[in-house]
């Protein structure tokens, strides 16, 4: 099932680019970013609240907390840095450096999460890394 979600994840993404794209003509970047993440705000606790899981936020520990906070910040300066660069870039160039997030993310969760991989997980990171250099030079 996971599959299905993280399938859906990329699908969705990569509507957000060629919307963003479109969107962004003409509007300040730090402003759409923020109308994204109002529309995004909006979504999410509709979801929370359909599926009657707002309870759970009394449950959630102070070290979730903290960490939960960070990966927002993260989010938003990743969305506005996102957001100006599909401003001032072509689309079909942003994309392939965003997701370079693939490799960034397997190098961070060896160094910090201690994850294994292998050589095939190894040489898909390279591949990636080498096919991003190809699309953007």
């Amino acid at each position: 099932m996971w599959f299905v979600f993280a399938l859906g994840s990329s699908v969705f993404a990569a509507l957000t680019s060629i919307l963003a794209k479109i969107g962004i003509e003409g509007v300040n970047s730090t402003l759409a970013t923020a109308i994204r993440t109002v529309v995004v705000l909006v979504m999410s606790w509709g979801m929370v609240f359909i599926t009657n899981t707002q309870g759970g936020v009394t449950e959630i520990s102070r070290r979730s907390w903290v960490f939960l906070i960070l990966s927002g910040l993260a989010t938003g300066a990743s969305w506005l840095c996102y957001y100006r660069a599909l401003q001032i870039g072509e689309a079909s160039k942003v994309v392939p450096i965003d997701k370079l997030s693939v490799v960034i993310t397997m190098i961070l969760a060896a160094v910090i999460l201690h994850e294994q991989f292998t050589p095939k997980s190894i040489a898909g990171c390279v591949l990636i890394g080498a096919g991003t250099l190809l699309m953007v030079l």
